[in-house]
């Protein structure tokens, strides 16, 4: 229930699912502190501290149990969120209260839960940049042979097709997916490093023993699902990696800022438009506007992740020496908020590829208004063949491209094609103009490409991946 007397954040009540929101939640984000010291204790008491069994039962059966109101209460005695959880935890399973935390500082538990919670997110991105690509590949097939303007600067240039056209949205995507698993495959843990990074509690804990103290970082780090933890730390992990996580959402932004332009730009040429409900209003004062609000939402929030993104950065290159606290408040609302960004720009991808209005119509007349300028090239040469003058015929088909053009701007309607087969001086019949004048002629290889990628480079991945994909909704609501 949102308190209306309270800000609430839009990310996670308007953008955000609910998955992303669960993940940086303080349910998900203190259980895992407690998991955490579980792993500790269980892992300290394999290397001979004198821990119980029963210690260990009693912290797992309150891994969820958390009185949040006795830790704001503590907390605001205490100044110490950490120290109030250990009190809380400490409250609810008495027995265990002397070994919690054994050992540790903070950052054992702040670090450690801030990676898991990170591993968590990526994957879920994961996966929905899978469906992104999943919902493109079958657009891109089924609009292989669908000739198109294709554009430079903004300006009409030779034809491509829709298909070909998304295979580009596509690759940009399976570049994030490339560094999506590379994070996943290589995420570390800050591991059981002590308060400097230097592990001198833990020595003094197994009397001077270095092997037990580095099979207890390894213990843990594996008790919590992960093969390797950072070799050296300060008291916290080098925020260096922050970066270059938020580096690898900077990127799905800009991949989703470009398609978010691209829908935007072609639903202005009324050739694509992105899902528009029965119900939907476009305009409180304009009844007949469609505007791809979708779009321009995704556009909106990815710019937030690309300009933020230097939040990390700045908090890498400004930290003192082991560490100072300076990075604590700025990542307790940079890095949730760059996930939650994220995860909203994706499922506005998702929603929008997969339904996709194409309308071949708009699109054959916008071909066919400028093919003609691209197909003179073709017709010089065809003249040529036919006997006639090659340097003339230029000239004239430069001085009827040029006077039609600027016939178009002050609304005259002159026919370039008819002018061209009227002209005596250029050769060329009214059939081999219109065969000349196939758009099939001037899309090159499109349809290969849109085949050949599909089928080297996404199925492949798709294939790979299809349990995963079967269990995203294809049509997320936004």
């Amino acid at each position: 229930m949102i308190e209306h007397s309270k800000y609430s954040n839009p990310l996670i009540e308007r953008y955000a699912g609910k998955e992303m929101s669960y993940i940086f939640s303080d349910d998900n984000k203190y259980s895992i502190w407690r998991k955490l010291w579980v792993a500790l204790a269980e892992a300290e008491k394999e290397l001979g501290i004198n821990i119980t069994d029963e210690q260990i039962d009693e912290m797992k059966q309150h891994i969820y149990d958390i009185s949040y109101d006795v830790v704001a209460k503590k907390e605001k005695e205490l100044k110490h969120d950490v120290m109030a959880h250990i009190y809380e935890f400490g409250e609810k399973a008495p027995k265990a209260r002397p070994i919690i935390h054994l050992g540790a500082t903070s950052a054992f538990v702040d670090d450690n839960a801030d990676l898991i919670q990170m591993h968590q997110a990526l994957q879920l991105i994961r996966n929905k940049v899978l469906k992104c690509i999943e919902n493109l590949s079958a657009f891109a097939l089924k609009y292989k042979d669908l000739p198109t303007l294709g554009y430079t600067h903004l300006q009409p240039a030779q034809l491509t097709t829709v298909g070909k056209r998304a295979c580009l949205w596509i690759q940009d995507l399976l570049m994030d997916l490339r560094e999506l698993d590379y994070r996943l495959e290589n995420i570390m843990l800050r591991g059981v490093k002590g308060t400097t990074g230097t592990q001198a509690s833990f020595l003094e804990l197994f009397k001077g023993d270095k092997e037990k103290v580095s099979k207890l970082d390894e213990a843990v780090t594996r008790k919590m699902g992960f093969e390797m933890s950072f070799p050296v730390t300060g008291q916290t992990y080098t925020r260096k990696y922050d970066w270059y996580i938020m580096e690898t959402l900077c990127g799905i932004a800009q991949s989703a800022h470009k398609f978010g332009n691209d829908i935007r730009l072609l639903q202005h040429e009324n050739e694509l438009e992105e899902p528009f409900d029965e119900s939907q209003v476009g305009s409180s004062a304009m009844p007949y506007k469609r505007n791809p609000m979708r779009s321009e939402r995704m556009c909106s929030l990815s710019r937030y992740i690309i300009v933020n993104v230097s939040n990390s950065s700045i908090t890498a290159s400004t930290q003192w020496l082991e560490r100072t606290l300076d990075d604590s408040a700025n990542r307790r609302i940079s890095i949730p908020e760059m996930f939650l960004a994220a995860d909203g720009v994706l499922n506005l991808y998702i929603n929008i590829s997969s339904n996709i209005k194409v309308y071949p119509k708009i699109i054959n007349q916008n071909v066919s208004k400028e093919l003609p300028f691209m197909a003179v090239e073709n017709i010089l040469m065809k003249a040529v063949e036919n006997g006639g003058d090659r340097q003339l015929i230029h000239e004239k088909l430069r001085k009827h491209s040029m006077d039609v053009k600027m016939a178009y701007r002050e609304d005259i309607d002159l026919d370039l094609i008819q002018r061209i087969i009227e002209d005596p001086d250029i050769p060329i019949t009214k059939d081999e103009v219109k065969d000349i004048l196939n758009p099939i002629k001037y899309i090159g290889l499109s349809v290969d490409q849109v085949e050949s990628f599909i089928k080297e480079h996404v199925e492949p991945i798709l294939n790979k991946y299809s349990i995963v994909l079967k269990n995203i909704d294809a049509k997320i609501n936004v």
